[in-house]
């Protein structure tokens, strides 16, 4: 049956539907619509598609039905794979128009983004030409559902290096099954009838152990269970198992092969609309839509143009799904860089513009770029010349990206070198002293004034520290040494003596507790520590506030029971070893979608019901206050306005929340704990600064640099003196 023929809608005088295993299938054609459609208005933020990136795992089942099919026939017909056609025909399908989306993607991040973001990007850039962007991605933890830190616009083309990475083990794993069927004595050419047998078996293997690996990861690891091919490949398999039993799937009579297509493409929409970024995903989520992509595929071996192909085969369907590769490379990239740009907020109408916009980029991508290099007759005659191609177009993006990494250097502050803002360190309260010589007003006024020195327009400092290109790497020790857990780490798996400081054989032990912003405090503290011979112990998990508050993590995707079991374990060690004081801290970023948001009601109710506990069992307690939100990433800000600091410098409205502070000071208060308001340590009445003399007050969007943390010691020093003398 030819391509004409499948192309009809069909009708009731349609009796034979079904398709040869090597026909052109347009349905699979318009099944690349409804993935693309979904990847992008899921990106795009369009309500009620939160489940759009499922659209990956239909492209993926979609390939391991081509892929596999392709070589299964080859290898069954020749006894062998010629390497050189498949990879340079896999190589004219894809790189040209990747290579024009790379290099514009990076040309337009040098213009658009910070200096230092973009310098980033142009390294993502040379791992995705690499095809190991991926692994770059899942090795930073990287999540684009959920991340505070901003995107890469290459971020993308992870999917890209799972299909290039499948591309490269597939005909291998192909011509290995082949040799063990002939040394097993199975047939394996057409002569006699070859035995789907064997690659089904080694299919269904890879596809078991594939998809247990990505539902353990998903719960260990969910960036690389997102990311890697290892996690993916159950996809790729399963539309090779559907490949490799077509003659079967030919068998079923026309309705209910009509039912099970229609049945897959709901459940594909189904899934495009029900799950979300809070999903589990791949693990057995992903289960759904791969089962449903797999019923469309094989019940169009049966229907054609009937059943779900009524759908799928319409004109404006095959369209889009001709065009869906090129829409796919140029929608992530554009939502990104084109509303800075245009100078507009990332909202809604700019990602409508966005989308309408990386849709005409494809249709010109599609028609210059790659049709041209797919069709070209000297490429299609030589897998030499389509190599070459290959070569060139990652040679192309990874030399833009090169280039242009030469081209912007290391962003540096070229002010005028600042003076430091140095806080005198004072001495501890005495508790019988005078009330009226409290230090804190004394050490809060030093810090202000050195605020308030710094909150006009300025350059960067050349003696800025740390340095910008430093700054997101300036991370306090606890960060990398155990002492703040990972996600799935508990207090019991790796000990707590690693993490004393100061003098370790002092009676007076200070307990520092929370998450990520109560290790940010710890250099403050171990000067403190330290000058006073305290024993400081510094127990922190990441996202993990220390309320009693079930707690749902955006980036596990799941309940966060170790946050849980966290908890209660350090309760009981402090009911074992109170500590004279217990110092909490903990971000105020908390959104919803971790079952709760800082300041809420339930919010406040367990701080208060916390600092009751924590004092019932004879520790003094002090709560930190938040530090500015600076409201974006302090360092690829600055690198952006180096002749202007201020640019980057948040309202203290914006940066500063001060009804739900009252909130906590009150509630902190009824618990019998302390409350230190922290706000003017970082601002002015009208702005927060967000370089105070010559130190750099942020080294990302939330998390203090160790310096900074260390210049407030003294102010911080008092804070704590005051906690333990006021009894």
């Amino acid at each position: 049956m030819t391509a004409r023929q499948l192309d009809t809608k069909g009708g009731p005088g349609d009796r034979e539907p079904r398709t040869s295993a090597t026909a052109f299938r347009p349905d699979i054609e318009g099944l690349r619509a409804v993935a693309v459609v979904a990847v992008v208005l899921c990106h795009a933020g369009i309500p009620g598609i939160a489940g759009g990136f499922i659209g990956v795992d239909v492209f993926f089942v979609i390939s391991g039905f081509l892929i596999t099919g392709m070589l299964w026939r080859e290898v069954t017909t020749t006894t062998t794979v010629r390497l050189g056609r498949f990879y340079g025909a896999r190589a004219r399908r894809l790189l040209p128009a990747a290579a024009a989306v790379g290099v514009a993607t990076a040309i337009g991040s040098a213009v658009v983004l910070p200096p230092l973001q973009a310098r980033s990007i142009f390294v993502d850039g040379i791992a995705s030409a690499l095809y190991v962007g991926n692994y770059r991605f899942a090795n930073q933890g990287t999540d684009y559902l959920a991340s505070d830190l901003p995107p890469s616009p290459f971020q993308h083309y992870w999917s890209l290096g799972v299909e290039e990475q499948f591309y490269l083990v597939w005909p291998a794993l192909i011509i290995a099954t082949a040799w063990l069927a002939r040394r097993a004595g199975r047939p394996v050419g057409s002569n006699p009838s070859p035995q789907r047998a064997p690659y089904v078996v080694v299919l269904g293997l890879i596809g078991a152990a594939s998809l247990a690996t990505a539902i353990i990861w998903t719960r260990t690891s969910p960036p690389w269970a997102f990311f890697s091919l290892p996690t993916r490949a159950w996809e790729l398999a399963a539309g090779g198992l559907v490949a490799l039993s077509v003659q079967q799937w030919r068998r079923l009579p026309l309705l209910p092969a009509a039912i099970a297509g229609w049945g897959g493409l709901v459940l594909i929409l189904l899934t495009s609309t029900q799950l979300g970024p809070n999903t589990p995903y791949p693990s057995t989520a992903a289960l759904l839509p791969v089962l449903g992509t797999a019923l469309v595929i094989g019940a169009g071996c049966v229907t054609g143009s009937l059943g779900a192909g009524r759908l799928l085969c319409r004109p404006i369907m095959r369209a889009v799904g001709r065009v869906s590769y090129s829409w796919y490379l140029w929608h992530w990239p554009v939502l990104l860089l084109l509303p800075p740009l245009l100078g507009s907020p990332a909202g809604l109408p700019s990602r409508l513009a966005a989308t309408i916009v990386s849709a005409g980029l494809a249709v010109l991508t599609m028609y210059l770029v790659e049709n041209p290099g797919r069709f070209a007759t000297a490429l299609r005659r030589s897998a030499k010349a389509s190599l070459a191609l290959a070569g060139a177009a990652s040679a192309a993006i990874a030399s833009v990206c090169v280039l242009l990494l030469i081209v912007i250097p290391v962003p540096r502050g070229h002010g005028v070198a600042a003076q430091a803002a140095n806080m005198v360190t004072l001495p501890p309260t005495n508790p019988t002293a005078d009330p009226r010589h409290d230090p804190v007003p004394s050490a809060f006024a030093q810090v202000r004034a050195a605020v308030a020195a710094s909150a006009g327009p300025r350059a960067v400092p050349s003696n800025l520290k740390p340095s910008l290109a430093e700054a997101p790497a300036d991370k306090a020790a606890v960060f990398v040494n155990g002492c703040m857990r990972s996600f799935r780490q508990v207090l019991h798996e790796l000990g707590h003596d690693g993490c004393v400081s100061g003098d370790t054989a002092s009676p007076t032990t200070v307990a520092l507790i929370g998450d990520s912003h109560a290790a940010m405090w710890d250099p403050a503290l171990q000067r403190i520590a330290e000058q006073r011979h305290w024993r400081l112990q510094t127990l922190a998990k990441v996202t993990c506030p220390m309320q009693d508050l079930p707690i749902d993590s955006p980036y596990l995707g799941r309940h966060y029971t170790e946050c849980e079991q966290w908890r209660g374990q350090i309760i009981a060690h402090l009911r074992a070893e109170p500590p004279r004081l217990v110092v909490l801290s903990m971000s105020r970023r908390y959104r919803p979608d971790f079952s709760f948001a800082s300041y809420d009601p339930a919010w406040i109710e367990t701080l208060s019901r916390t600092v009751t506990l924590l004092h019932s069992i004879g520790s003094d307690v002090l709560v930190l206050g938040p530090v500015a939100d600076p409201q974006m990433p302090v360092p690829n800000c600055l690198s952006a306005h180096l002749d202007d600091a201020t640019a980057c410098a948040a309202p203290r409205s914006a940066a500063a929340d001060s009804g739900g502070i009252a909130a906590e000071q009150a509630a902190t208060t009824a618990g019998g704990g302390h409350y230190a308001d922290l706000t003017d340590l970082f601002c002015t009445p009208d702005r927060c600064p967000v370089i105070v003399g010559d130190t750099l007050v942020f080294r990302d969007d939330n998390h203090l640099t160790t310096e900074y943390a260390q210049l407030l010691a003294p102010a911080i020093g008092a804070l704590v003196d005051g906690a333990l003398s006021d009894q």
